[in-house]
């Protein structure tokens, strides 16, 4: 191949999203060439779907700093650091402004279909470390692109792969043929077509974690004003004491106050609950109803809706052609697995990372963000953000700032995953029973209080 000297190539980032921009802030602060390739209409696609929804964290927590100093320039107003924003004000307020700020450096409606080294499959070796990588790609009007690039950092993020309803990590038998009366997304009720969609009708929530908590309340406020608006909340595991997060040791306030007001609401009383519920299938009524089928045997009463809330997985796919080293469970980084392992752990610290336990046999390509955690929950955005200071650092050849730890995070309160298998359900005195439990949920205007994450 000619010969290209790799420093004029850009650092291509594949995502607009909140660790994508971060990235490519850092990047520009570094003084790299870089290039951020964005499949949406918009920086911050995928924050826009889930608009509705409050953060866990407050402003300060969600700016990065190399972001804020390219803002600052543009005369940007910071928001009030201790108020929470939505995800709305999330890609407006601060996405948006930093995708202008970065300019023609962004490239939105690009599509990236695949990443490979110039000329070499998977499985050369020979001269693999010398050659720049090829991204693959396809602009809103059809037109295919080839870029050329010095090293690519994913943060592509996983919001388009959603974990099925199915126990085993596939579709239930049925899940796919009553696509129609399933959701993956926590839905805005506000949205008078949802709205129309949920009132005075019976839904299933399945699923253990901030979404699921978010979805139930939701519907539970919904029954204030549509009488006979209920929820059947399905949960894979049983109840225990960890099954509502962190609560007030939750050093994330909010996240911890959604799983105090989860409980309050199971307390309250206004939806029935399964535990150790693994679903198997999806069966049609003759009344157009569904009703869930477990692995053994067991079924639900009929229910019009279903939510499914099972986690995210990443999109590996355009990435075949490059070694990557994934962690066999979680498909994360085998350097960082250890580290975010629901198997291994239920609260407590994840641990600042950066460069090396994101690195790979192949050189100079990163998975950041939610997409590095692959199956793994409790991501945070400041998480991310050091993720791609600590990139930006390497790639600079500043080897002392790329090992420094700059972040000290906040204990997790929201953890253990779908990857836990069927902990015994446990009363107030710590006792299992194994039938399945009546939960209660109240009402709780989303408007007052912070839900997402």
């Amino acid at each position: 191949m000619t010969s290209i000297d790799a420093a004029e190539l850009p650092v291509v980032v594949i995502g607009a999203g909140p660790i994508g921009l971060a990235a490519a802030a850092h990047l520009v602060d570094r003084g790299l060439n870089t290039l951020v390739l964005e499949a949406g209409e918009a920086a911050g696609a995928a924050v826009r779907d889930w608009s509705h929804i409050r953060l866990f964290s407050t402003w300060d927590e969600v700016i990065d700093p190399a972001a804020e100093k390219l803002l600052a320039a543009t005369g940007w107003q910071r928001p009030d650091g201790a108020s929470y924003p939505t995800a709305g004000d999330w890609a407006e307020s601060y996405l948006r402004p930093l995708a202008d700020a970065l300019g023609d450096r962004v490239r939105l409606g690009t599509t990236v279909t695949g990443v490979s080294r110039a000329g070499r499959d998977r499985v050369v070796d020979a001269d693999r470390d010398e050659q720049p990588f090829t991204v693959h790609a396809v602009a809103a009007d059809g037109t295919e692109l080839r870029l050329l690039a010095r090293a690519v950092i994913d943060a592509s993020g996983t919001w388009a792969n959603p974990g099925p309803a199915g126990g085993n990590g596939l579709h239930a038998v049925g899940e796919r043929a009553h696509a129609e009366h399933i959701a993956y997304r926590v839905p805005d009720l506000r949205d008078p077509e949802n709205r129309a969609r949920y009132a005075g009708r019976r839904t299933a929530v399945v699923g253990s974690g901030a979404s699921a908590f978010t979805a139930l309340v939701a519907l539970a406020d919904l029954a204030k004003e549509a009488p006979g608006t209920r929820a059947l909340w399905v949960l894979r595991r049983g109840v225990t004491s960890s099954t509502y997060g962190g609560g007030s040791a939750d050093q994330l306030p909010a996240r911890g106050a959604l799983g105090l007001a989860a409980k309050a609401a199971v307390d309250a009383g206004h939806a029935d609950a399964v535990t150790g519920f693994r679903i198997a299938g999806i069966e049609a009524n003759a009344d157009g109803t569904l009703t869930l089928v477990a692995e053994d045997g067991r079924r639900t009463e009929p229910v019009d809706e279903v939510i499914t809330l099972t986690g995210f997985r990443p999109d590996l796919s355009f990435l075949d052609e490059l070694r990557l080293d994934l962690d066999v469970r979680l498909q994360a980084p085998v350097g960082l697995a250890p580290l975010i392992d629901p198997n291994a752990h239920s609260c407590g610290t994840v641990y600042p990372h950066g460069a090396k336990e994101l690195s790979h046999g192949e050189k100079d390509v990163y998975l950041v963000g939610m997409k590095s955690y692959g199956r793994a929950p409790t991501f945070l955005a400041m998480t991310g953000y050091e993720q791609v200071r600590s990139i930006a650092a390497a790639l600079a050849g500043d080897h002392e700032a790329a090992e420094r730890v700059e972040l000290t995070l906040p204990e997790t309160g929201v953890c253990g995953g779908s990857g836990l298998f069927d902990a015994p359900a446990e009363e107030e005195g710590g006792s299992c029973c194994g039938a399945p439990e009546t939960l209660r949920i109240e009402t709780i205007p989303l408007s007052s209080r912070p839900v997402g994450g």
